[in-house]
């Protein structure tokens, strides 16, 4: 029986891993390109989970990374992976980010490294916000995601209004 149930849920986790780009990106400017975010994206259907502010002082194997902004990024990124793919998705699957980061010169280095997160260029809409401080020494980001698993709505089967004019045949 737990054979059974575990086929299923392999085969429930790949069809999810099939749709994991399962989303429709709004056309970006040149500007939206530059800065790795999506004006929006559209979803419709499909299993909504909303990630809770992730920071990190310590990577996956315990090491010290306090105050250290591009490690804590990537421990971040991981962990957000990680929470996607416990609901049956991965970190492709995120559809909006709320990104809070302590000093706004990491802003531009935070942008070139949310491209290599996100290689196919289907970017989160995303608010990258400056703060004063975080909840404990030694953070330097937190990010805050929503993510859509399962969607019916892709660049190639759109639900926007936008989208769906674009694939209309012309008179």
């Amino acid at each position: 029986m737990n054979r059974i149930v575990i086929a299923v849920v392999a085969a429930a986790a790949s069809a999810f891993g099939a749709a994991a780009a399962a989303a429709e990106y709004l056309e970006k400017t040149p500007f939206q390109l530059s800065r790795a975010f999506s004006p929006g994206v559209v979803t419709e259907g499909g299993k909504i989970v909303w990630v809770a502010g992730q920071t990190a002082t310590q990577d996956g194997e315990g090491n010290n990374i306090a105050n250290n902004f591009e490690a804590q990024v990537r421990q971040v990124a991981r962990q957000i992976d990680a929470v996607m793919k416990r609901a049956g998705g991965s970190l492709d699957n995120i559809v909006s980010m709320t990104v809070f980061i302590k000093e706004s010169r990491y802003g531009d280095r935070f942008v070139e490294m949310r491209k290599d997160m996100f290689r196919n260029g289907n970017y989160p809409g995303s608010a990258l916000i400056t703060v004063t401080n975080f909840a404990r020494p030694g953070i330097e980001i937190e990010i805050q995601a929503v993510g859509v698993v399962g969607d019916r709505c892709s660049n190639d089967r759109p639900c926007s209004a936008e989208g769906q004019a674009q694939q209309s045949p012309r008179k």
